[in-house]
């Protein structure tokens, strides 16, 4: 059976369960800064981009200036709500049964990525194998495919033999634009209605909400590519 070369997981919101939390903050901010917007609206927009990429575009939509310090003030009120965050229901599971290469590709910070692995024990599986984009040489955040680009690199894999787990819009653009497969993500709190459709037409092959059907998902797809 065919094998891939690497498969990458986005963090928030695929492996744990914070983008909720980042959700709920970030229109409070806004909100308060005098964008009035719904957490369910920021997670269907502006699912995984990090706040200061979603202050510009919000101010590009309104046509309102926002203060940078907005985004300072966000990411602290999550850091202290991430204290409780929690993996999704099933990962740990299926992070263990991919016997092939893997590791992490975030628009968070090392140092968040690093607290919230850690709270949820996930970091064991990843060990020095989490990049992120705010990290990396010269790279720009999704959907720029830079952090993919620089994990494959790093990890000898071919980006067209690389499956991206990913629920959202902006990580699929920027993992197509890498030139690798994408598996949709939407068991996250996060989700909503027309997040698998919304997925399915950003490019992602198929869709999965549950992490059990992670391994069966990738044998097919690997098998179908060499047909």
């Amino acid at each position: 059976m065919p094998q891939p070369d690497l498969v990458i997981f986005d963090c928030d919101g695929v492996l744990i369960d914070s983008e909720i939390i980042a959700a709920r903050v970030e229109a409070e901010v806004l909100t308060e800064a005098g964008y009035e917007i719904s957490p369910e609206e920021i997670a269907a927009l502006y699912s995984g981009l990090n706040f200061s990429e979603i202050l510009l575009r919000v101010e590009k939509v309104a046509q309102i200036p926002l203060q940078a310090s907005l985004i300072d003030r966000a990411d602290a009120i999550i850091d202290k709500r991430l204290k409780d965050v929690r993996a999704i229901e099933g990962v740990t599971q299926a992070v263990a049964a991919v016997k092939v290469p893997r590791c992490i590709c975030s628009n968070s910070s090392a140092e968040r990525l690093k607290m919230t692995l850690g709270l949820t024990g996930l970091d064991r599986f990843f060990v020095d194998r989490v990049y992120s984009a705010l990290s990396i040489p010269d790279g720009k955040p999704k959907p720029a495919p830079d952090v993919f680009l620089y994990a494959a690199g790093q990890m000898k894999a071919n980006p067209a033999n690389t499956f991206v787990v990913e629920d959202s819009v902006h990580g699929i653009h920027g993992a197509i634009a890498a030139g690798m497969r994408v598996i949709g993500f939407t068991g996250g709190a996060h989700s909503y209605p027309s997040h698998s459709d919304i997925l399915t037409e950003a490019g992602a092959e198929t869709v999965i909400n549950r992490w059990r059907d992670l391994v069966p998902v990738l044998d097919a797809l690997s098998e179908w590519a060499e047909a």
